[in-house]
């Protein structure tokens, strides 16, 4: 429950249908269920079972796990610090766009933006929230930094109960409420019938049809097949770091299998089946297919925070509806960023004997410095910047390194044999062959288009204004500066292990 929570997020309910509705609908499916098959389930195999072989040596995250994998190498352990890294730079801008939907939740009891009717309107409305600009719904950023206290105080108070009396606990609670809140928006929208006489074509059917009628010709486009293995690993919470630390609390008992496949399975319900039929039906219906698409296209939040207060203003009972939609993306957002904290924590507790409670307070201060950027020069392009390198490249890297790491070095005999090891049920063979040559392919062949496409323009920020590139690289400084740090305490970490296992041979 606590790794569905992690994979059920703000990417099941806002970036999935911008996705899916900027790339046309069906076109975008088969890519989807595709890149699923033989990216994002073999990857979640992979890190449960590395996360289970690594929590036998008492090591709960990359760094550890990755040195256990491949002991001859004693540099490897470095690149388990993207492990770390990835997760804490999500956490520090996921956590400022997760307190919008806490913000909203509220705004919408209030009835603050009922009276807004047009979609410019709508966008004033968050533009003033997030303080880039003064109108006359907000002056300033004062109602948007409360909502983050509010939200990065209930994380760090999750998060410090632990993983079973926190993380876990809240999980049981949280995700049964965000699939009932799931299921009544999802009702409404399925008995919308056809609100526009003039536009009988814009009905429920068709809006369903948008997302499942498949456009074979958009096969032929990288671009669908990149989003589309994007939007897979996003969703899935892999290749962070996250499944390896609470892979990591399991005995080798433990079935592997199908908790990956449940977990991967309950994200799909929540993203496919929810996710796709709230937002893509309910936009297609009082937009069309045209304008709901320019709106997917000018900004991934759009949807979830432009257009949906729009729909559920034109419906009855618009207070309760509105709350309903924005609780379950906080309660869905919750359910992510606590465990993004996790592989920190874990590496603090793990490495240096430190206590859960210190770990957290260590952790809860060096993020909450670190957040300020992301809330203050939003309008600066540094969240955009953090989700490039924590949340897209770095992401890649990992599941990269992981994959070679399982199928090549640890031998794919071994790993075979280590998947099964409690299972109640078989991988299909064929998915032998995927993991060793089509996964890791697969991931090659994505980070090659990206460095022939697109590295030198991100190095040099050709996209970049001028006046916004001095923030961006300051960010680029700080994110630097942290996966050195990072480094600087895994050095320290092993040279304290080694002396410990020196003095304990010479007792």
């Amino acid at each position: 429950m606590a790794v569905a929570g992690s994979a059920i997020g703000l990417g099941n309910f806002l970036r999935f249908p911008a996705k899916a509705a900027s790339n046309g609908g069906g076109a975008f499916m088969i890519p989807y269920f595709v890149s699923l098959l033989l990216l994002g389930i073999p990857l979640m195999w992979i890190e449960w079972t590395l996360g289970r072989f690594g929590g036998g040596f008492e090591h709960g995250t990359a760094p550890g796990i990755f040195h256990n994998i491949w002991r001859k190498n004693r540099f490897i352990k470095y690149f388990g610090i993207i492990g770390i890294f990835g997760p804490l730079v999500i956490f520090i801008y996921y956590t400022y766009i997760e307190s919008w939907t806490l913000a909203y939740s509220f705004f919408s009891l209030m009835g603050k933006y009922a009276h807004v009717a047009d979609e410019s309107g709508m966008k004033h409305f968050l533009h003033g929230f997030q303080g880039l600009e003064h109108n006359q719904y907000f002056n300033g950023i004062g109602w948007a930094y409360l909502f983050f206290l509010f939200t990065f105080f209930i994380n760090i108070v999750v998060i410090f109960h632990g993983i079973k009396g926190g993380i876990e606990k809240f999980c049981k609670w949280a995700m049964p409420l965000l699939f009932c809140c799931a299921a009544v928006l999802l009702v409404r929208v399925l008995t919308l019938g056809i609100p526009d006489a003039s536009r009988p074509g814009w009905n429920v059917v068709n809006g369903i049809g948008f997302l499942w009628n498949p456009d074979f010709q958009a096969l032929k486009s990288a671009k669908v097949w990149l989003e589309a293995a994007g939007q897979v690993f996003f969703t899935l919470s892999v290749g962070i770091g996250v499944i390896l630390t609470y892979a990591s609390y399991l005995s080798k008992g433990d079935d592997v299998v199908l908790s990956g496949l449940s977990a991967a399975s309950t994200n799909e319900l929540a993203e496919v089946i929810l996710g796709g039929s709230i937002i893509i039906p309910a936009a297609f219906i009082f937009f069309g297919p045209g304008e709901m698409q320019a709106i997917a296209n000018s900004g991934v939040f759009n949807l979830g925070f432009v257009t949906m207060p729009l729909v559920l203003n034109k419906l009855p009972l618009v207070a309760l509806f509105g709350f309903l939609w924005f609780f379950l993306l906080f309660l869905a957002g919750v359910t992510s960023s606590v465990s993004l904290a996790q592989p920190a924590i874990a590496f603090l507790e793990d490495e240096f004997n430190i206590d859960r409670k210190k770990a957290v307070w260590i952790f809860g201060i060096v993020a909450f410095i670190l957040c300020q950027p992301a809330i203050f020069f939003l309008k600066n392009g540094v969240v955009d910047e953090l989700d490039f390198w924590g949340g897209t490249f770095f992401l890649v890297v990992f599941a990269t390194i992981e994959t070679i790491l399982f199928a090549w070095v640890f031998g794919m005999e071994k790993a075979w044999d280590e998947i099964h090891k409690g299972a109640d049920m078989r991988i299909p063979k064929i998915y032998k062959f995927i993991i060793k040559y089509i996964t890791p392919a697969f991931l090659f062949l994505i980070l090659g288009m990206w460095f022939w496409q697109q590295w030198l323009s991100i190095i040099l920020m050709k996209n970049i204004s001028a006046q916004d590139k001095p923030y961006i690289l300051g960010t680029r400084i700080v994110l630097l500066v942290v996966f050195i740090v990072l480094g600087v305490l895994v050095k320290i970490a092993w040279k304290k292990r080694k002396k410990k296992t020196v003095n304990e041979d010479d007792v």
